[in-house]
């Protein structure tokens, strides 16, 4: 780990890799608060050759970074499947 890194509190731990579900595109992104992840995960789309982007950020917090990251891909799937491409409206 590079000293910047631990000076600045930053990870070497890499980011979740994207997944790419019914045309859309979610980054599970679990937002570090002290010893507690939040869920939270980027969804993107292309829609008329335009990348839409909405960041969804949930109050459930998780004491485990992997299970944080699981429980984001899950809330955004659920959240693709309720709103479609109104996610982005």
């Amino acid at each position: 780990m590079s000293f910047l890194k631990r000076l600045f509190g930053g990870s070497d731990a890499l980011a979740p890799e994207p997944e790419t579900y019914n045309g859309f595109r979610i980054t599970p992104t679990p937002i570090s608060e002290g010893s507690v992840h939040r869920v939270s995960a980027k969804i993107e789309k292309e829609i008329d050759g335009e990348t839409k982007t909405h960041v969804l950020i949930r109050a459930d917090t998780m004491n485990d970074l992997d299970l944080a990251t699981e429980a984001s891909l899950a809330k955004a799937l659920q959240v693709i499947d309720c709103l479609g491409d109104d996610i982005f409206e």
